[in-house]
């Protein structure tokens, strides 16, 4: 006959058995799913994707202005900057440039920083004239998608900052 002790003990360790047990289902781990513009049979039409409602505005702002945050007027890259260029502008801009981008291009832009002296691929040089003669809205453009190994900085610079980095890097 087994113990009282040993029982009571056995009691927890048997439920929570079954509780793992139970846990060990598949159901969700291969769920489809739908991709975009793909047919669908959830809704009348076929397709998969939705119309947006008339007047919605995007998570975050309304894009009034795309030469502030897309860096482009009509498809063509911006020449000037979207917002006055002020001191103040430019030493934002310069701060934000030594704490985020001078590991890569170096303090006085000519890509030889601390990363790429570790064996990061060497951006280019901001002092080579095909950078200078660049609109200043392919570096906004770059600071927001990435170029080559650069990696896109849209989630963590709002478009103002963006602009002040185009700024200070031109």
């Amino acid at each position: 006959m087994i113990s009282l002790s040993i029982r009571t003990s056995l009691y927890p360790l048997c439920f929570c058995g079954f509780l793992f047990l139970c846990a060990c289902r598949h159901d969700m781990m291969n769920e489809p799913r739908a991709k975009t513009f793909s047919q669908s049979e959830f809704f009348k039409d076929g397709a998969s994707a939705r119309p947006l409602p008339a007047n919605v505005v995007p998570r975050g702002e309304a894009q009034v202005n795309d030469a502030f945050h897309i860096g482009m007027t009509n498809g063509v890259y911006v020449t000037q900057l979207p917002m006055q260029l002020t001191p103040k502008l430019l030493a934002r801009g310069r701060e934000r440039f030594e704490a985020i981008c001078a590991e890569c291009h170096g303090r006085t832009g000519d890509g030889n920083g601390m990363v790429v002296q570790r064996g990061f691929p060497v951006p280019p040089s901001y002092h080579l004239d095909r950078m200078r003669n660049a609109p200043l809205g392919h570096f906004f453009d770059v600071i927001t998608n990435g170029y080559g190994a650069m990696f896109p900085y849209a989630n963590e610079l709002p478009p103002d900052m963006r602009n002040k980095l185009e700024a200070e890097s031109k």
